[in-house]
């Protein structure tokens, strides 16, 4: 199980989640190689910038890099169910394993199908 108890944590989802505040992203590390411990290592306010809808859109992210070991891999997987458990809303999960996989015209796509009001035939 992931130790996501860190109170900062839910402070920057709430900050995302918040209208009063410019804050539109968080990631979430590892507080070592070795730790099950989840901390946050940052917050900002770029991101999916190009966004053209009135809805808000919210999108978790989970990061599985080339460099990763087998056993962190195999734990990120039933971490992110716990990861869930504290940031509960969210638009889709997009499952990255290189920069490719976060690029921003496919992401926009799915947030179009995911909100269900996709009218332009994407």
């Amino acid at each position: 199980m992931a130790d996501v108890s860190d109170l900062k944590i839910q402070e920057a989802y709430l900050d995302v989640r918040s209208d009063k505040s410019d804050t539109n992203w968080l990631l979430l590390d590892y507080q070592s190689d070795r730790s099950d411990r989840l901390v946050l290592t940052q917050t900002g306010t770029g991101g999916l910038s190009e966004l053209q809808s009135q809805r808000e859109k919210f999108i978790l992210v989970v990061w599985i890099g080339s460099g990763c070991k087998i056993l962190r891999k195999a734990k990120i997987s039933v971490h992110t169910a716990d990861v869930k458990e504290v940031l509960r809303v969210y638009s889709i999960e997009v499952a990255a394993r290189e920069r490719d996989d976060l690029k921003e015209d496919p992401i926009v796509g799915r947030l179009r199908k995911a909100g269900g009001a996709s009218y332009d035939g994407i």
